[in-house]
């Protein structure tokens, strides 16, 4: 320890300079500084003394015990016995033998596990729907042995059976395909062909006959090399009477940017990964200006989303439904968006959109989180004016159940109070849709599932890569929560753990019920007969509109059995890649007849019949 300098220098009897100043010391001046400082305590001592002596005359405090708080109870339960709502599985003794090919290898690329969709609808003209499946190949990279595969178009034969036509129908045509919609264009009433996929899209113009003609190039829907379409529809939303086309891209993917993002699980190895490091994209508009022609009009339209943080394509759409939030008869679009948030496009009316998502509480979960939205749907579940939209989600994130009253546009996240939410919470949901499974007159719903790792069940016990589909049996007014999770024995073959992705309905054997198809990814699809002995009854309605929208995509159905009034929307692309069977079905209960049918046209005109007879399909015509 070296010395102070200062000290060294300073003469006997004096201390050294401090900050420049002299301090000369003298024991008088160090005795009385001791004086002062006793007597400045002893001053403090005092004053300490005084306080306590005057708080020993306050009460004490009272000591309060705390009441005891009641549990919550649960709600009363009403005595309505979920039905046994079974499904057979009869894939393979209807004649489907189709297997879906997703190109894996093992290098894990994230298209391989998003799986194609499927569309039930009449493509020959015959009133029964058929069959077809898209599918997507090898990787063009890989060598391939023999046939590659296309997508798969099945003809209804009646009676239970279907027949493979796909050879020289013109759709078999190799493309890494995702999703599917279809609608009459040029108003023969054989409907057209779109399929999105995993570099440019295609549109197949019905040429009859179970043939079918590429007309990408003329009507202007190819889309860019490098996108990744996931769903798509036809809906009118400038309402001239001409169907346009929306279609949904998931984000900006290559096999450099995914080997680079290099996703792995603990254990396992490399995973497919979610989609969150992956850059967004843009969705497309294409307005329909006839005879099977279109307009790019998206950097127009208000549906291209930026993220306001980077200037960068926000969107990553997997799901998208066309609805009326507001009832002012122009067609909105509710698109469900993996692990960002959720967009609804408010139709303005005059050509263009407004996205109002988070405004409108459908952007986001009940915690303010976005999730990992695949597949959605909506309808009028109760009976009456509300609207929900239904989202299926990611793996321990419970399917969204979002109700808007009465024409609002205003959501609210009614997951749980839905009695949807604890049920869903585990599974990882794809297809999704609304339909009434026992035709009791009340809307049910339906998901399929299964996770996006075949290896996941390793790293968490609680998942499974197979996982079963779940029917949810909507209860009615009487009941504390609308919807019950019906149980794997009462379901029958729907309960068949899948590797579930697209989901579509239709009635396929012609019995007044609605059975469900879904695919799998790498799988072939299974067909779900729907065998429910209610004894209800039932009315199919198939509508002709205009030349421009020969299925009246976009019309509303009201079907009236005394004082309930069911409404359903004819817009066949829902779910999640997929397309359902363009004919409202309606359950009638006991009832004999629907007192009244009310068809609202896309273009706000309406056409009135009374007294259909129940067990019956009936056509309205615009027309008449």
């Amino acid at each position: 320890m070296t010395s102070d300098p200062r000290r060294a220098s300073a003469a006997p009897g004096t201390e050294p300079e401090a900050d420049g100043l002299d301090a000369p010391v003298d024991d008088r001046v160090i005795a009385r500084a001791l004086r002062l400082s006793l007597l400045a305590l002893v001053g403090l001592l005092l004053a300490a003394l005084a306080i306590w002596l005057a708080l020993r005359g306050e009460p004490k405090p009272v000591r309060i015990e705390d009441a005891a708080v009641a549990a919550p109870q649960a709600p009363a339960s009403v005595p309505v016995q979920p039905p046994a709502l079974p499904f057979a599985d009869v894939t393979q003794a209807w004649g489907i033998g189709f297997r879906h090919e997703n190109g894996a290898y093992g290098e894990r690329l994230l298209p391989e596990t998003m799986g194609s969709g499927v569309a039930v609808a009449d493509l020959d003209g015959d009133q029964r729907p058929d069959l077809l499946f898209v599918n997507a190949r090898p990787w063009p990279w890989r060598a391939q042995e023999g046939a590659v595969p296309t997508a798969a178009l099945y003809r209804n034969l009646g009676n239970g059976r279907f027949e493979d036509i796909t050879a020289g129908s013109g759709l078999d045509v190799p493309l890494y395909g995702m999703g599917v919609a279809v609608a009459d264009l040029d108003g023969d009433g054989l409907p057209e062909v779109f399929l999105s996929a995993v570099g440019e899209d295609r549109l197949f113009r019905n040429l009859g006959g179970g043939r079918f003609a590429d007309i990408t190039a003329e009507a202007g829907v190819a889309g860019e090399a490098g996108d990744w379409s996931s769903s798509a529809l036809f809906f009118d939303y400038d309402r001239d009477g001409q169907l346009d086309l929306f279609v949904l891209n998931y984000v900006r993917w290559s096999r450099e940017i995914d080997v680079e993002l290099d996703y792995r699980l603990t254990g396992v190895g490399r995973a497919y990964g979610p989609p969150t490091n992956y850059a967004g994209t843009h969705a497309r508009l294409y307005r329909g200006l006839g005879a099977g022609r279109f307009e790019d009009v998206s950097a127009t339209a208000g549906i291209q989303v930026d993220n306001p943080a980077t200037g960068l394509p926000m969107g990553k759409g997997l799901g998208v439904v066309a609805l009326d939030v507001d009832e002012d008869g122009w067609l909105d679009l509710a698109v469900a968006n993996d692990t960002v948030q959720n967009f609804l496009f408010r139709n303005l009316g005059d050509g263009r959109f407004e996205e109002i998502g988070a405004s409108s509480g459908l952007a986001f979960d009940n915690a303010g989180v976005a999730t990992g939205a695949m597949g959605l749907d909506a309808a009028w579940y109760g009976n009456d004016a509300d609207l929900a939209v239904a989202i299926g989600n990611f793996a321990n994130e419970m399917t969204s159940f979002f109700v808007a009253q009465a024409g609002s546009g205003q959501f609210t996240d009614e997951t749980i109070v839905s009695g949807i939410g604890p049920d869903s919470r585990l599974a990882l949901s794809f297809g999704l849709f609304f339909f009434d499974a026992d035709l009791d007159g009340r809307i049910d719903l339906f998901q399929t599932n299964g996770h996006i790792e075949d290896e996941i069940n390793t790293v968490q016990p609680s998942q499974h890569y197979e996982q079963p589909s779940q029917l949810f049996w909507n209860c009615g007014p009487d009941c504390p929560r609308p919807y019950v999770h019906l149980a794997a024995a009462q379901v029958g073959a729907l309960a068949t753990p899948v590797v579930g992705r697209g989901a579509a309905y239709g009635d396929l054997d012609g019995d007044g019920d609605l059975d469900i198809v879904l695919t799998q990814t790498g799988r072939g699809p299974l067909l779900l007969r729907n065998d429910q002995a209610s004894g209800h009854q039932w009315l199919r309605v198939r509508l002709e509109g205009t030349p421009g929208n020969r299925d009246a995509i976009g019309a509303v159905v009201s079907v009236r059995v005394g004082a309930q009034v069911q409404r359903q929307r004819q817009m066949p692309g829902r779910s999640y890649l997929s397309s359902v069977e363009p004919v409202l079905g309606f359950g009638l209960g006991t009832a004999s007849q629907a007192d009244e049918l009310v068809v609202t046209w896309p273009d706000g005109r309406s056409t009135t019949r009374s007294n259909v007879a129940a067990d019956s399909e009936i056509v309205v015509r615009q027309s008449e």
